[in-house]
Formats: structure tokens, sequence, C-alpha cells
């Protein structure tokens, strides 16, 4: 890739020695030249009392080059702008391609990395529902009466997901993605493992709870180990499969655990699902590196610290920060800690975009799992199916889930770049929003084909065209939201999706407890109707509202792509 005129960086020996009084190590930007995306901070940071005349050629041509490419971007990122004193090293990429920047690794190197993560996103759901064709079998074991406590062994693993994503995901910002979805995913694996040997309900509720923390990792981590890989204009397909794993894991789970359950017993649900994750974190080990540019750049700011520290005539006695720790400015680790666990509170306090699709998708979330939920009852008790043939159902919800994302996968990026080319090669995250429509359309459809058939015992064939519509739907919106909310916080992704993350596993926790109760008072197909209005009256207007003011929406906010360097850094403190 070309450099598009930059000098070649001086190194680190030529860099100290040409500058006694006045060090600052320039690696370079932190992302791809592309025309409608912007560098990640200045090549060097100038001391202003020093006319540009008067700079080095590399810190004039790095001065100029960012001054030129002020543009609006969905992957804008703030420039430091204070100056920097005579012992400060400065860290940042080498260069526009440089390798270590997880935005110049190979192809074949992010697809590894992005199906490692899809494929943790993926176990994860797959052991929230796996276990509901099992009910019946563990109701009667563990001596389980209350139709509540039946739905809250399979839904408080979902609660866990609300929980979780609000802790871990701010922590991968501080600790990096990888080192922190390993770890949360053995604690998935372990727990699950433990739910298999569980000899009362306490026992498994408290163990579904802690495995689902674990679990939950992926949900918002994923999300943001895809911005770390890719521009905006390219990771529509990664995102789309990324979003799919958790609403065909929910689908395909019960399939296995119906068959599973009948074969054997509810236990060996658990241990299978075990077995199939401890091959996924093998897997993980092997292909996950990290990806968050600030981790990696303090890695390297450490490894310079040593060399400078060992080589005195290199300036043992000098600072080295990495670009973002100039920026954000000193603080300590506690404050840190502290301001990174409260950020996806924050976000859902003080921005519109989170406020709004993160009600919607979780209304969305919470529809998918009251269908998983009742799916067993539907076939059992109106069509009068065998537990193996009733897991057989979910397919048509997973076909639907497919569909979607073969199609978006491919639309949402071309529409995306048909859109940033019209716009004069500048991208905006409104552009994720328009594959969505058909989605906010096709999932009431489909609840009221579900609804009104079970209601009066249609052929079977119908409910599953029903539960068809409705995971093409989900999934569109899932795959299109969840882009937009990437795009419009990309520094702070995984935060932005704890926050949205929180909302819908929220909703999926409590749907499932209510439906029972709402089928029995209203039947099936008053209550699809109710659920299939709210959608068409939350889901439509939201989309137009957002695709006509979204990027002024986002102007008013001082965490989103576009934002002014000096409102992202006051956001930051």
């Amino acid at each position: 890739m070309a450099n598009r005129g930059l000098t070649p960086q001086p190194s680190l020996d030529s860099t100290l020695r040409e500058n006694q009084s006045r060090t600052h190590l320039n690696l370079g930007e932190a992302q791809t030249p592309h025309r409608s995306h912007t560098t990640l901070a200045s090549s060097m940071v100038a001391d202003p009392e020093q006319p540009d005349s008067e700079l080095p050629r590399t810190e004039r041509t790095a001065s100029a080059r960012a001054e030129s490419t002020k543009s609006a971007s969905v992957d804008d990122q703030p420039q430091p702008q204070s100056s920097v004193d005579d012992d400060l090293v400065v860290v940042d990429w080498d260069g526009p391609d440089d390798p270590e920047n997880p935005k110049n690794w190979s192809e074949s190197k992010k697809w590894a990395a992005a199906l490692a993560v899809s494929s943790f996103t993926f176990m994860s759901p797959v052991a929230s529902s796996m276990v509901a064709p099992a009910s019946f079998q563990i109701a009667q074991d563990l001596n389980i009466t209350s139709e509540i406590e039946v739905a809250l062994t399979i839904s408080v693993y979902v609660l866990a997901y609300a929980i979780g994503p609000l802790i871990l995901g701010p922590l991968s910002e501080i600790y990096g993605r990888s080192r922190v979805l390993q770890l949360a995913n053995l604690l998935f694996l372990i727990f699950n493992l433990a739910c298999g040997f569980a000899q009362n309900k306490g026992e498994l509720i408290a163990f579904r709870f802690l495995s689902g923390l674990g679990g939950s990792a992926p949900l918002s981590i994923g999300g943001g180990v895809l911005a770390d890989m890719w521009n905006a204009d390219k990771r529509g397909k990664a995102v789309g499969i990324y979003s799919l794993a958790p609403l065909l894991g929910p689908a395909v789970g019960p399939i296995a655990g119906g068959w599973i359950a009948e074969k054997s017993t509810w236990r060996w649900v658990f241990w299978s699902v075990t077995i199939a994750d401890a091959l996924v974190q093998l897997a993980g080990l092997r292909f996950l590196r990290e990806t968050y540019a600030p981790v990696l750049l303090k890695w390297k700011a450490h490894r310079i610290r040593k060399e400078l520290a060992g080589d005195p005539e290199k300036g043992g006695a000098k600072r080295v920060k990495t670009v973002f720790q100039v920026q954000k400015g000193e603080v300590s680790w506690k404050e840190f800690l502290l301001r990174a666990l409260c950020r996806p509170f924050v976000l859902f306090a003080q921005e519109p975009i989170i406020q709004l699709f993160g009600v919607y998708l979780a209304f969305v979330y919470g529809t998918v799992y009251l269908v998983l939920t009742t799916i067993p009852t539907i076939y059992t008790d109106v069509y009068h199916e065998r537990i193996g043939i009733v897991g057989l159902h979910y397919i048509s919800l997973g076909i639907g889930l497919s569909l979607a994302t073969q199609i978006n996968s491919r639309v949402l990026d071309s529409v995306y770049r048909y859109y940033t080319q019209k716009n004069n090669g500048v991208g905006k995250p409104e552009y994720r929003l328009l594959p969505v429509i058909p989605g906010t359309y096709m999932l009431p459809v489909g609840l009221l084909i579900t609804g009104w058939c079970a209601q009066e015992r249609v052929q079977w064939v119908a409910t599953d065209v029903g539960f068809a519509l409705i995971g093409f739907g989900a999934a569109s919106s899932f795959q299109g939201l969840q882009a937009y909310v990437i795009d419009s916080f990309p520094r702070y992704a995984a935060s932005a999706l704890a926050a949205v993350s929180c909302f819908r596993s929220l909703a999926g926790f409590g749907f499932p407890l209510f439906a029972p109760y709402m089928y029995k008072a209203l039947g099936y197909g008053k209550g699809d109707t109710i659920l299939a209005a709210f959608c068409l009256g939350v889901g439509c207007p939201a989309l137009i509202l957002f695709w006509l003011y979204g990027e002024r929406i986002r102007m008013m906010s001082r965490r989103t792509a576009g934002a002014s360097p000096a409102a992202s850094v006051k956001a930051e403190k």
C-alpha cells in the first residue's frame, strides 16, 4: 500500500540522536489510508512554539497530511492537541503500513480472528437455549413444579448477559480484547460443565447464571474486535456473521438438545456443549490475537521503555507514552478503571442512539427468546408432537436467520459503498440503516402468521413459515443496527455494545417469564398481534428518524464518530 507522499519515518536511534533536547517518537498512523477515513493521530506532535517551516521534513509532511484528511468519517479519532515535554517519547504506529496494526493484517489472519470471535458468540447462545426441549425432563428430575421456575432455568442465563458485558466490555478496553475473551470463555466452560452435575434447582440456576456471565463476553467484546481490524466500508460482512451468532445459536441449540435429551439425559445436553466449547477455546488460543490499538501501543511503549532504560545514549531518563495516553492526560489506574466501568451507563444515559435502538433491539431479542421458549409448548400442546420432532421446528427459525445473514452481509457493504461514493467518498453510519427496513416489516408479519396459525390449529408448515419470517426480520435488524452502533462509536464499540446488550438481555430474561400468562389470557393470535404492533410502532419510526437526522444527533454527542477532537477529549474526562 502506498504511503501517499509520506516520507520514511526516522528510526528510534536517529530520532533520539537528532533531537537531544526534545524527543518525539513518530510511529505513524493508526489506520490504513482511505479517502473517507481520517488518521488516528498526527504522525508527530509538534512543539506549538516552533513554526511549521522550521520543523523537520517528516514532521511537516505528517502535519500537512493530518490537516488534509480532516473529513467526516465513521472511524474518526481525535488528534492530540497538547504539546509534549522535552523528555517525552510518544509512541504510535510505524507508518500507515505497520504490520502490527490489526487493520493491516492479512485477510486470512483477520478472518481467523473474526471466526474465532463468532464461534465464541455462537457457543454461548447455544447453551442458553439447548436446554429448552429438555425443560420437562429437568422439572421432573429436580422436582420443579412452578412454570416460572422452569422458565427461570432457561432465562436466568440471559439475565447474566445483561450484567456481564457491563463489566467485561470496559475491562477489554483496559486489558485487551483477547485476554478478557479467553478468560471469560473459560469461566463459561467450567460452570456449564457444573450444570450437568446439579442436584437441585438452586444449584442449576446458580451455575446457569455464572456460566452466562462468562458467556456474555463475546456479545460486547466481539464487535470491538471487528472494529479494530476493519474500516467501516469493509466490515459489513464480518459484522453480519458475528451478529448472526447470538440469533442462530438459540435456534440451533434446541435442535440438538431435543434429540440428546430424548436419546440420553438432560445432563448430556450441558456436557456436549462443554466438549464443543473446549474445542472452540483451543481454536481461540491459536487464532485470536490482541486487536485493541491502545493496548498494542502500550505493549510497544513497554518494549521501547526497556530499550531506552538499557542504553543511556538513547535517553534512559526519557518518559515513554502512547499517543492515547498523551491525548487523555495523566489519570490513576483506579480512576481509569472506574471511568471504563461507568462508560456503558454513561452512554445509555446520554446517547439517544443507544437509548432508542437499545429499546428496539431489546424487543427483538426478547421476541426471539419468547419464540424459543414457546415452540415446545405450541408443538406439544397444539400439534401433539414428541420432544425430538419438536426440536426440528427450530430449523425454520434457523433458515430465516441464515438467509438474512447471507443477504445482509453483502448488502450492508454494498449499500454503504454506494452512498459513500455519492457523498464524495465520505462514509456515514446512517448508510447502515437502509438494509434494516425489510426486517422491521418481516418480523411483525411473521408474528401475525405464527400466532394466528397456532391459534386456529392451521397446518404446522404455515406456523413454521411464520417462524422463518421472524428469524429473517430479527437477523436483519440485529446486523444493521449493531453495525450502526459500531460505526457510530468506533473507539468505544465494546462499551456501546455492552449498553445495548444489557437492554436486550433483560428483555430476553423477562419475555419468557410473562409469555405463558399472556398466551393463556389472550391466546397466541392476540398475544402475537400486540407484539407485532409494538414492533411496527417503534422500529419503523426509529429508522426514519435516524436516517433523516442521525448525523445531526451524532454531532451533538461527544463520543460518536465525527465528534470534534476537543469534544472527544472532554468526553474522556
